[in-house]
């Protein structure tokens, strides 16, 4: 929920000037924009944009319509029951529910939004409503950070285009600053949250008892987040500078004053948990995606509002320390604070989506385009953008909670450039939104990118981000009821006005960045930036930044490949290709680093490839890189061509669970095909010995059902035949590695033993130690446990669970079912949203060219095989290789031989290559508990 403002250049603000996106871009706009319509994209009619800027009022009606029928004064609404979701009415989501504080939350994100879509009658009658019914004492415990900039920030944005109304005189002529009254109470609600030694706020706080009394529930955390800690400082400082309360804007710049002089001084990055007492960072990782994201963009907008030289200055500080360990256009990956050269994690979550506007807003258009379009071939791949994704573009939750944050970073994307590209892109946002997420009762979030499931949850961010950024992407100025330019957006989007600088200006402003760090002036921009240095009057350059990115999407023939066959004419050394490598072949590592390629070593003993076209020696070598690249991904696409199985489901049918638990499996290569064959039900028994690996000892126990033996000491196949012998009609073989999951691990295929494998007729399937634990605990606490092995999940039983749940004998089971139901539900989202199709795998829609990153994971063992037997790579005549059936995804096969010895590490790497392995293990089992 990240958002970005503007503000003109002549804007009167105290010392230097600060400047905005509007600032940044306006000159962008009169120089560039009718250059890059003929260039580029074709320019979309005036018509064309009222149509759509139409249909995004539609769109906004049908979800605020169905709000106020269906849950109005509840918090939200959920969409697939049309109801309201009021806290404690409904099972708790967790850290979600933090959000709701049965204040009408939608209702309050959404008053700003009434006006910038010019709908002021609804917006006034909505303000009536907020006056008339909205309580904010009620006992509950909310998040201080959500809380903030939902409500406070609501009823701020809300009092701002207030007065705004009535200075014109036709509308809320009676209003007399009864928003900013509420807003000034819920303020000082949230003040005893600052009540620490650091400064820096509790993250929850009882709207009526405050902290740590018996009867508040709360106030004996000990950590916060980077971004819960540092993104209070434009509605603090807004609130002080309405009412005159010096307060708020005191406590919220102690807040960001502790933050910074905790950050790692030698990298200068901050981390994402910290705790509140001793100031100690407990997650020491650092990124600009979830639990950071906001906190450095309230640097910069705070520079902006307030006038105050420290926040840029501490933003430039921050920002170049990004740009030099977090940014590998157009990736942004986190990495270790102390150790910054050190990947924390292999994917990147969605919230990331709003740094490209707060580049737009730093006035560093080149990045922001390059990770802008990787994220947009993602969603052209997924429909929407997946709550993480992996480097190499598979999906890593599958979650899409209908962020607006992509939206946003368009918006000023199209400001910025003055490019038609960016409307298409809006336009696809508003179809896709429509064609997969529009219910009846309002619009629902997507449980899983991947089908199309629907989760009961509208947020209500989804009302105050979504529809503005999209109406004021095909909005003419004309077309909004006052100057958009004069305002700043916070994070949720709500807009505070910047006349705001120079009133009620009591705070001291010393400048304490330099007593921390030594500053290079050269990196501040102190006024409206140079446009022809950041963005040349070059008609090509936003499409020359886009267009490798979406090279291999759009199927075009990379011009590298034209040029092999230029070369073996003119008799110069042809290119390295991807058949040849070898990765103990030092020349071949040095032709890497010369394309752009370097190494990635995984935590699961895969070897990634990835290519940062920027840092090729030129572009040519950058081109080798693409198709070097391009011929790695067909060649390893094709080494298991053959094999290659989709994950399996399991799916707990039996009560308490009635198929609300799936969990992922691997397939085997052998027995019967579940995708071809009707599934397997029965209930689950345990053998004896548990490994299989010799004839059971009870075959009357595992008779007629599906029999779970443990991973080790002999083949897969093996397992098999004992269990079938023993009449078994199928078999989960459960990982003996401790803690394995397939949230973290990649599924691999159980593979036969050489020999042939006809007389196996049962299905086999594969569970990870985690998910292999559900079915064990399910058997302790129930006895009878059925399960359904299928190839996909199939929709529960309704019937059958009213009848269970009805019936006078099971409820006595009810409440330590529920327990274990809830826990199970809970690894059923994590393991459907892990169920990829597995190792190596890169979508033809995520994939770049020249001037993109691209990423391919191979195994050591296939690094050092001979992958000249048998293998074609991309043709040598001038056409194109239809990528769609070089790029499928890969599944990894394991032997069963040894628990200990895994497929991916039968040969070693040459020791220059893999020098840091160790330290990199450590760091990643550090990391395995700071999933998100």
């Amino acid at each position: 929920m990240s958002g970005a403002g503007s503000r003109g250049c002549g804007s009167p603000v105290p010392q230097r000037a600060p400047w905005s996106l509007v600032a940044a871009t306006a000159a962008f706009y009169l120089v560039s924009a009718t250059s890059v319509w003929t260039a580029g994209a074709e320019p979309m009619s005036r018509e064309e944009k009222q149509k759509l800027g139409n249909q995004v009022l539609e769109m906004f009606d049908h979800a605020y319509g169905n709000y106020m029928e269906h849950a109005y004064p509840a918090d939200e609404l959920m969409p697939l029951t049309c109801r309201g979701r009021v806290r404690g009415q409904e099972p708790s989501r967790g850290d979600v529910d933090d959000a709701l504080g049965k204040f009408s939350l939608t209702l309050i994100d959404s008053l700003d939004t009434l006006v910038v879509l010019n709908k002021t009658k609804e917006f006034e009658d909505a303000v009536r409503k907020v006056l008339r019914d909205v309580n904010l004492d009620n006992d509950v415990v909310v998040s201080v950070f959500e809380t903030n900039i939902r409500v406070l920030g609501g009823l701020l944005g809300g009092h701002s285009l207030a007065i705004m109304l009535k200075e014109k005189g036709e509308y809320m002529q009676w209003y007399n600053d009864e928003l900013l009254q509420m807003a000034k109470q819920l303020g000082y609600k949230l003040l005893p949250a600052f009540n620490t030694t650091s400064g820096l706020p509790y993250p929850r706080i009882n709207l009526k008892f405050g902290i740590r009394k018996p009867e508040a529930r709360t106030g004996t955390e000990t950590d916060t987040c980077t971004a819960c800690a540092g993104t209070l400082i434009l509605e603090f400082a807004a609130l002080s500078r309405f009412t005159g309360a010096t307060i708020f804007e005191e406590y919220a710049r102690k807040a960001l004053d502790f933050l910074w002089e905790k950050r790692q001084r030698s990298s200068n990055l901050v981390g994402v948990t910290i705790n509140i007492h001793t100031g100690d960072w407990v997650r020491k990782d650092s990124g600009v995606g979830a639990g950071i994201d906001s906190y450095y963009e309230y640097l910069l907008k705070a520079y902006v509002l307030l006038g105050d030289d420290s926040f840029l200055e501490r933003f430039n500080t921050h920002y170049d320390a990004i740009m030099r360990y977090i940014s590998q256009p157009p990736l942004l990956l986190d990495v270790h604070i102390h150790k910054p050269m050190l990947n924390a994690r292999t994917w990147m979550d969605a919230l990331l989506a709003f740094f490209p506007g707060l580049q737009v807003l730093k006035g560093d258009i080149r990045p922001a385009i390059e990770t802008h379009e990787m994220l947009y071939q993602v969603i052209k791949k997924h429909n929407f953008l997946p709550e993480a994704f992996t480097t190499d573009f598979r999906v890593h939750w599958a979650q899409h909670p209908l962020r607006p944050e992509f939206a946003e970073s368009t918006y000023f994307l199209y400001k910025a450039t003055g490019d038609p590209y960016y409307l298409e892109v809006g336009k696809t946002l508003i179809e896709n939104l429509n064609k997969y997420a529009r219910v009846p009762c309002g619009f629902a979030a997507m449980k899983d990118v991947r089908t199309g499931s629907h989760e009961d949850r509208m947020d209500s961010f989804f009302l105050a981000e979504m529809f503005k950024y999209l109406y004021l992407l095909f909005a003419d100025k004309e077309d909004i009821i006052f100057d958009i330019e004069d305002y700043i957006f916070t994070t949720e989007a709500h807009l505070l006005p910047l006349w705001l600088s120079t009133t009620n200006q009591s705070i001291s402003k010393k400048n304490t960045t330099s007593e921390y760090t030594e500053l290079d002036d050269s990196n501040f921009d102190w006024t409206c930036p140079n446009t022809q240095i950041l963005f040349p009057n070059d008609p090509l350059y936003a499409q020359s930044i886009r267009e490798p990115l979406k090279n291999v999407v759009d199927k075009s023939c990379p011009r590298g490949i034209i040029r092999v066959e230029e070369s073996f004419r003119s008799g110069a050394k042809p290119p390295l290709r991807a058949r040849d490598f070898m990765a103990t072949n030092p020349e071949h590592l040095e032709i890497l680093k010369k394309m752009g390629v370097s190494l990635i070593h995984l935590k699961d003993g895969r070897v990634q490839l990835v290519q940062h076209a920027i840092q090729a020696a030129s572009s040519i070598d950058a081109e080798d890189g693409l198709r070097f690249m391009q011929e790695m991904i067909e060649l390893s696409s094709q080494q298991q061509k053959e094999q290659q199985l989709p994950p399996r489901a399991v799916q707990i049918v039996s009560h308490p669970f009635f198929g609300r638990v799936v969990l992922t499996a691997g397939p085997a290569q052998f027995g019967l095909d579940l995708s071809k064959h009707k599934e397997t039900r029965g209930f689950v028994a345990s053998s004896k010995p548990y490994n299989g690996c010799s004839e059971l000892t009870n075959p009357e126990a595992v008779m007629g059902k599906i029999a779970l033996i443990q991973r080790g000491q002999c083949m897969f196949a093996e397992k098999a035949r004992n269990i079938q012998n023993a009449g078994a009609i199928g078999g989960i073989v459960i990982d003996d590695n401790e803690g394995s999951s397939s949230d973290t691990a990649p599924l691999f295929q159980m593979a036969g033993d050489g020999k042939d494998t006809d007389d196996i007729k049962i299905p086999m399937l594969f569970l990870f130690s985690k998910e292999g634990s559900i079915i064990l605990d399910a058997i302790r606490e129930y006895e009878e446990v059925e399960v359904l092995l299928s190839d996909k999940a199939k929709d529960r039983d309704p019937e059958m669970e009213n009848e269970e749940q009805s019936s006078p004998e099971n409820d006595s089971q009810n409440q330590s079912a529920e327990q274990v139901s809830s826990s199970s539900q809970e690894v059923d989202l994590v393991d459907q949203e892990s169920s990829e199709e597995n190792s190596l795998n890169s979508h033809p829609e995520s994939l770049s060219s020249a001037d993109m990153d691209k990423a391919v994971s191979i195994s050591p063992s296939e690094q050092t095989s001979n992958p000249t037997e048998n293998h074609e790579t991309t043709n040598l005549n001038g056409e194109c290789t239809d990528l769609d059936n070089q790029l499928q995804e890969q599944s990894e096969t394991e032997e069963d031989s040894s628990p200990n010895v895994s497929w991916g590490k039968k040969v070693r790497p040459i020791d220059s290559i893999l020098a840091d392995w160790n330290e990199d293990i450590e760091a990643f089992e550090m990391m395995e508990k700071d999933e998100l």
